[in-house]
């Protein structure tokens, strides 16, 4: 998978731009500020049509303007794709190849990417609602129908815990409305957690191995998905989908009391054991940062697992956060394999010979400067 170019109108900082890319390492090099990161971001946005820095796409369009537009041909293993979205206050618009998608679940996946950024220390010590985006949008990029059972699943969601609250607040006494909304949100929940126990189980394979080399096999890293219900990965779907539904009647009365559902895909967690001490809780500094490592680079190999090709990687300004060996084990991995985006202050600590063979381009203010 590779951008051959990147055109942005109206994105954040940026009024117009036009680059164009033939090496395999980029370098965007300025102060902070100055819009190095907003050109990853519009890489991450055209990709899965969200920002993974905020979730207000107002943001991303430029000060006054009524529009911004992401467009990007990307060359993959089967040809040359066209990719262009618009974001706008009314909404997005994606097109393949100068052809609308109606639904933006067919859109996501025609370019796959992986970011690492400092913030992604989240995924290993923040709160569970980061681990289950990590999750919904990593699985998102290699399964359209998973962002579409995912949609249907917060639609219904929401529908349910509105009636329980009106049933709280005795608007309405339809407990076999209720019984419609559980049949429906325990079907989409199963889907949702079938596959998200089969992307655990592969990530941890791929993590495992790459732990055990960063530490030289002094640490095992572990995947566990914590679940809010009763369903477990053996269970046949009829199974879960019946567990699902008693576990709604154990905790009906709880329910209409707080007002929300309590149990499903909405409320679970994963969680990370270096020899079966949790990382969150125990690890140190460096230990929550080799694990985060060792995540994104499992991410990349199981997208050329289920895809068969190599996502893009974005690292924005995360080469600095990483001790040599990080840095070179993180570089190795992706030479001659990744088309891989980086935002830095400065290239003074990076010495790494990929790095020499970059191509750069300076950023000040808004302003892109000739690849040097």
């Amino acid at each position: 998978m590779f951008l051959k170019n990147l055109s942005l109108t109206n994105y954040r900082n940026y009024e117009s731009l036009s680059l164009s890319f033939d090496g395999q390492i980029q370098l965007f090099i300025g102060n902070n500020a100055q819009g190095k990161t907003n050109v990853l971001e519009s890489i991450y946005v055209l990709a899965l049509a969200k920002s993974h820095r905020t979730p207000r796409d107002k943001e991303l369009i430029g000060w006054e303007a009524d529009y911004a537009a992401i467009r990007s041909d990307v060359l993959r293993r089967y040809g040359s794709v066209r990719l262009e979205l618009q974001l706008t206050a009314k909404g997005k618009r994606a097109k393949i190849n100068g052809m609308e998608q109606q639904k933006l679940s067919a859109y996501v996946g025609a370019l796959n990417v992986v970011m690492f950024a400092p913030e992604d220390l989240s995924i290993v010590k923040g709160a569970p609602a980061q681990r289950r985006r990590f999750i919904d949008m990593e699985i998102g990029q290699v399964s359209p129908t998973y962002l579409y059972y995912l949609s249907n699943y917060n639609k219904v969601l929401a529908q349910r815990n509105q009636l329980l609250k009106d049933l709280g607040m005795k608007k309405s006494n339809s407990l076999e409305m209720l019984a419609i909304w559980n049949t429906q949100l325990a079907d989409l929940a199963v889907k949702l957690l079938r596959k998200r126990f089969e992307f655990i189980r592969k990530l941890e394979t791929w993590a495992q191995e790459i732990h055990t080399g960063i530490t030289d096999g002094r640490e095992l890293l572990s995947l566990h998905y914590q679940n809010s219900s009763p369903v477990t990965e053996e269970m046949s779907a009829e199974q879960a989908v019946d567990q699902l539904l008693a576990a709604y009647e154990e905790v009906r009365d709880r329910e209409i009391m707080r007002g929300s559902t309590m149990i499903g895909p909405h409320r679970d967690d994963f969680s990370l054991k270096m020899n079966n001490m949790d990382v969150q809780t125990y690890g140190s500094q460096g230990q929550q940062r080799t694990s985060a490592l060792s995540i994104k680079l499992a991410e990349i190999e199981l997208i050329k697992e289920e895809v068969g090709e190599y996502p893009v990687l974005l690292l924005d300004d995360v080469l600095s956060e990483l001790d040599e060996h990080r840095q070179t084990l993180l570089l190795e991995t992706i030479k001659d394999r990744v088309q891989t985006f980086v935002s830095t202050t400065g290239v003074e600590g990076l010495k790494h010979q990929v790095l020499q063979q970059a191509s750069r381009f300076y950023v000040k203010e808004g302003k892109i400067s000739g690849e040097r």
